[in-house]
């Protein structure tokens, strides 16, 4: 876009401004004269664009002041075949850019040999390399008295550090390399400072999984152990920490990252192959980062995103229509700030939401405010400038329903990407910083308030880069820091655009990059089932919260351009929830025979999770009730309740009505009517004792009746012949025993000792005959243990 701010404006001196640039023509023109009177170069004399490169490793001070001292240093590399002689490095001040889109066409052809290389300082300010010798890199370093540099008026100007040399094919010396950057120029403080917000962002890619351990600490199970190289001596976050404690600046926080380098400073594990873990070793490098990040946001504002930093852009496209989506951002939203609070100790703002790279459109705004944000971080290569304004407007921008679009700057915030790793890429990086920020400060008398809002996870060389352009502007005369909550509230331009661009402007290569609409179908899948498994639970927060977590984290923005891990993390988080839940099942039975009208039916419910489960209710039904009912009906459901690690058995009554095989199918239902778990289906077989057997059994038992009696009678007449035969007097003896069988104390006959007892009668058809041994209702032993 061409944005705003391509126009100078009000000057400073513009008489003066235009009395300069018509000397610099004058004075071009013997210059000029000379180089018609040299003879023509074809096109295959031409010196090619790549002869030689010129790197600026370094340009102190960035923005030099009256008195100051430039020193340049860098390296030549003579890419050619041939070598070059009578070379040297000389410093060019070029014209005065007075246009943001002047700075950008410099920058766009930094190393072109065609446009102008200004005036060379000359004399004792250049380095001399006698010989060039080709694919061998020189170094060179050359100070300069910035009075030396004959600059002019307060103002950006282009600065080319050029070799000039010959070679055996062109023997005139020429220019072979340049390297154009910028240089401010700003001795005295103006008399109306830019107010400037830089967004220092403190967020890391998803790292903890919905895994945790056994035991009450539930140890935290990460993906691997990344994040300690992060917040390790060196690492990117620890860089990041270590620059951002000496400079002004509005810490921008993902609370899961708080989260996960808490969860590390205790024990935790790292994810292996397969379900396999081991011990994490970075316990005291968390906890020290933790430490210094505390001391560091002291007195400066924290504004905390919601948990996770979930892509607001890929919610708005493809989220809404799933049910229940806005919930996450709303729920992500509220444990930001707890999360803040209690690692930092400190209360952040969570009134902003941050879409990526600051693109919006009607959708994003409204997901945005429906999380409970009022400001949205936009950017000004999003909501561009319609009114044709000849400066850059103030950040805020109130775009109704009480909601403020908080612009950031295109330019400057861009200004580091890319690789920084080479010192020649982050100098130029942060002189075209510090020259589109004085360019905006030149603009207009009117003071304004400009925001920055840099890539979200800048690598350890971009934020060098990042931190060096801060320091230099907050020590400069044209800046001054202000937070991001004053930027949102300071008084905005009339004139400035308050328009959210369309849908169908929102750019197409951050589109392709968003979460699909079946990663928010299967968050939701994700979020039913732990809905059903909770309520069974005595302690729900073990599984809510860190399953409540992994939910937000499935909707990082840090899984753009990440498609195929997305969808791994997303499917453990499902496949481990659903692990749990098996946890609690029915144990499977086989066919139960009934020998009788009625019996008792155990069904064992089985729970090897670590904490109690109640709130369940289990269901046996029968598909054949006319045959088989439960309790008299066609099914039957009991409450069910039962310890960490143990197993229970509920029994049922059932009745049979006719013989045959039934089936029974066991349910395990929630108390609000879902079920739970698989069922279990088994078959009874009723084998009631017919009447046919019955007479049988009972002819059988008449027999035997009889047989003794018969025996009875002819013992009895036998003890009557033998008491005859022994006479009146034998009979008539004191023996001290009543007559009957002498064998038998107190005339107990032997038939009555041998006649069966009640306790054996044959068991009659009406009897309850259970198909397994009597069982305790008491819970029982431990059965294998899982950590919930």
């Amino acid at each position: 876009m061409a944005e705003a701010a391509d126009f100078q404006g009000t000057s400073p001196s513009p008489v003066r401004r235009w009395l300069r640039r018509t000397g610099g023509l004058l004075a071009g023109a013997p210059l000029l004269a000379g180089l018609l009177q040299l003879p023509a170069a074809g096109p295959a004399q031409a010196a090619p664009s790549d002869a030689v490169s010129v790197s600026v490793d370094s340009l102190s001070p960035s923005a030099p002041t009256d008195g100051d001292t430039l020193t340049v240093s860098g390296t030549v590399t003579n890419n050619g075949k041939q070598a070059v002689t009578g070379a040297h490095v000389g410093l060019r001040v070029g014209r005065m850019l007075n246009t943001r889109s002047a700075i950008d066409g410099i920058a766009q052809r930094s190393t072109d040999l065609q446009s102008g290389t200004g005036t060379e300082v000359g004399g004792k300010y250049e380095e001399q390399f006698s010989k060039l010798a080709p694919g061998v890199a020189e170094h060179f370093s050359i100070s300069v008295p910035v009075d030396k540099l004959d600059l002019g008026d307060d103002g950006v100007y282009e600065f080319d550090v050029a070799l000039s040399g010959q070679t055996a094919a062109q023997p005139w010396e020429q220019v072979l390399g340049v390297q154009r950057t910028f240089l401010p120029w700003q001795p005295s403080e103006t008399d109306t400072k830019t107010k400037t917000t830089f967004l220092w962002p403190l967020i890391s890619p998803v790292h903890m999984t919905a895994r945790t351990g056994a035991g009450e600490l539930q140890t935290p199970v990460f993906l691997n152990d990344d994040l300690a190289t992060e917040i390790a001596p060196g690492g990117r976050l620890a860089q990041m920490l270590e620059l951002g404690k000496d400079l002004d600046v509005t810490w921008v926080i993902d609370p899961d990252l708080l989260a996960s380098v808490d969860a590390m400073a205790g024990n935790y594990r790292v994810q292996g192959d397969g379900n396999t873990t081991t011990a994490g070793t970075h316990q005291a490098v968390a906890k020290q980062w933790l430490a210094d990040l505390q001391k560091a946001v002291v007195g400066k504002e924290v504004v905390a995103l919601p948990f996770a930093d979930p892509d607001l852009a890929s919610l708005a496209h493809n989220g809404t229509s799933v049910t229940g989506s806005l919930s996450h951002l709303k729920d992500a939203t509220d444990v930001a700030a707890t999360t803040v609070k209690t690692v930092l100790h400190v209360t952040p703002n969570t009134d902003f939401a941050w879409p990526v790279e600051g693109a919006v459109d009607p959708s994003i705004m409204k997901v945005a405010t429906s999380g409970g944000a009022d400001r949205v971080i936009a950017r000004s290569d999003s909501l561009q400038e319609t009114a044709g304004l000849s400066y850059t407007p103030s950040a805020a921008r109130p775009v109704g329903g009480g909601t403020t679009a908080v612009v950031a700057d295109a330019r400057l915030s861009t200004a580091f990407e890319g690789d920084l790793t080479k010192a020649d890429s982050a100098t130029l990086a942060v002189q075209e910083f510090l020259a589109q920020s004085l360019e905006v400060n030149a603009q207009t008398d009117e003071q304004r308030s400009i925001v920055v809002a840099p890539q979200r996870m800048p690598s350890a060389s971009q934020a060098q880069a990042m931190a060096t352009a801060l320091k230099t502007l907050q020590d400069d005369t044209w800046s001054q820091s202000q937070n991001l909550t004053a930027a949102a509230k300071a008084k905005p331009d009339p004139d400035a655009t308050t328009r959210i661009p369309s849908t169908s402007a929102y750019p197409s290569s951050l589109r392709k990059q968003e979460l699909p609409r079946t990663a928010f179908e299967q968050i939701a899948r994700t979020q039913d089932k732990l809905d059903n498994f909770k309520v069974i639970l005595s302690d729900q927060s073990r599984v809510v919260t860190p399953f409540g977590r992994a939910i937000n984290r499935e909707m990082s923005t840090s899984w753009r351009g990440r498609s195929t891990e997305a969808d791994s993390f997303r499917g453990d988080v499902e496949n481990w929830l659903d692990e749990l839940a098996d946890q609690v099942k029915l144990i499977d039975k086989s066919e139960t025979k009934l020998s009788g009208r009625s019996a008792t039916i155990p069904v064992t419910v089985q729970n090897n999770l670590v904490q109690p489960v109640n709130h369940l209710v289990l269901r046996l039904t029968s598909t054949n009730p006319t045959r088989l009912k439960i309790h008299g009906k066609a099914y039957y459901e009991q409450p069910v309740e039962v310890s960490g690690g143990h197993s229970q058995s509920v029994k049922f009554t059932t009745s049979a009505n006719a013989n045959g095989r039934v089936a029974v199918i066991a349910q395990l239902y929630t108390e609000d009517g879902q079920e739970y778990g698989d069922y279990v289906q088994f078959d009874v077989k009723v084998t009631e004792v017919t009447p046919t057997v019955m007479l049988v059994i009972g002819g059988g038992v008449l027999l035997l009746v009889l047989a003794g009696f018969r025996m009875y009678t002819q013992r009895k007449r036998a003890a009557a012949r033998q008491a005859e035969d022994d006479g009146p007097d034998a009979a008539g003896e004191d023996t001290g025993e009543k007559p009957g069988n002498p064998g038998a104390p107190g005339g107990r006959l032997p038939e009555e000792s041998d006649a069966p007892s009640g306790a054996d009668d044959p068991e009659q058809p009406s009897d309850p005959a259970p198909d397994t041994a009597p069982e305790s209702a008491d819970p029982s032993g431990t059965g294998e243990r899982v950590d919930r």
